[in-house]
């Protein structure tokens, strides 16, 4: 009877909280989620939550992504803490959270035997997708350009287009929350393109998180970064505020007409540090106007053509290696 009542309590906790998450809209909640091998904590109270959009999911070999990514997507159970998809409990609702998961593993795990369609067909069936099912797997064809693969054994396939395959696979159930390990993996330019506006597009009405080591691609998809490092979260914020936030002085990038020398330019009073990038100069300063209008005082006065002066923040690239680094 006790454990009846504990059954139905669980049940009702769940559902409670399934109808609170759907109801605030967010898709996935992590609190303090911990996963340990043996002696080595690979995830450490890692806490975040998502509620739609593109997020990148950044960090180094080793520091927890992919492991706290198969948890999310239940092929392995959390050591302690707590993850919701959709509302669902990762360790007690797995069946729930798979209905809701698309997710491309980092390895992209193939059946090399089958042809395309055969695959995706066989995909459609796990998910119990009934009727739907023919007009889904065309539907992942087209929006994954494998119109002319599917006759092909996946084996014979090259790498770019396996990918395309592996996100044909994770898209089919038509999931709320797609999550993607490397999803640009081995594609060309312009298959890097076709994914991107995929995936972009697949953020306006559902939660993708996406890891990647292309800084290019998270600044071309994504409005927030999550940087983990050695299993514990280091930044989590919009991009703008990731990059700014290690660097408080702004630089300026200018090119001259001409060879100029350093010294000079050391001499300027709003100059705090200096160097050269290629024919531009790299000048670092707290206040990017007083700069401004000094440079352009200088230049005349010393009869040198300033051809071009921008803004230069912080890539994301430099910000990623600063908070890896333990800076």
């Amino acid at each position: 009877m006790r454990a009846e009542t504990l059954t139905s309590a669980a049940s009702r906790i769940s559902a409670s909280a399934a109808r609170f998450f759907k109801e605030k809209k967010m898709s996935i909640q992590v609190e303090h989620l911990t996963k340990i091998f043996g002696e080595q904590k690979a995830v450490n109270q890692v806490s975040f939550s998502i509620e739609n959009g593109v997020v990148g999911f950044l960090g180094p070999n080793g520091a927890g992504k992919s492991t706290t990514m198969k948890m999310l997507s239940t092929y392995i159970s959390p050591s302690a803490g707590k993850a919701l998809v959709c509302g669902y409990d990762v360790a007690r609702q797995s069946m729930e959270v798979r209905r809701n998961v698309g997710y491309l593993p980092e390895s992209n795990p193939l059946y090399y035997d089958m042809y395309v369609r055969e695959y995706l067909e066989f995909a459609a069936g796990v998910h119990q997708l009934g009727s739907r099912k023919k007009s889904r797997i065309d539907e992942m064809i087209v929006q994954t350009g494998l119109q002319k693969e599917i006759k092909k054994k996946i084996g014979a396939l090259s790498k770019g287009y396996k990918q395309r395959v592996g996100l044909a696979q994770a898209m089919i159930h038509d999931p709320r929350v797609l999550i993607l390990d490397e999803p640009t993996s081995g594609l060309d330019p312009n298959q890097i393109m076709d994914i991107r506006d995929l995936i972009i597009n697949l953020g306006k009405d559902k939660t993708v998180l996406l890891s990647t080591h292309i800084m290019q691609e998270v600044q071309a998809m994504c409005s927030r970064v999550i940087i983990i490092n050695n299993g514990t979260i280091v930044a989590d914020d919009a991009i703008g505020n990731i990059q700014s936030a290690e660097k408080p002085a702004t630089g300026l990038l200018v090119e001259f007409d001409r060879p100029v020398d350093e010294t000079a330019l050391r001499a300027l009073k709003q100059v705090r540090q200096l160097k050269q990038v290629e024919q531009r100069w790299l000048l670092e300063t707290t206040q990017p106007e007083a700069l401004r209008k000094e440079l352009m005082t200088w230049s005349l006065q010393n009869d040198i053509a300033i051809v071009s002066l921008q803004n230069s923040s912080q890539s994301l690239e430099e910000a990623f290696r600063d908070l890896t680094r333990g800076k």
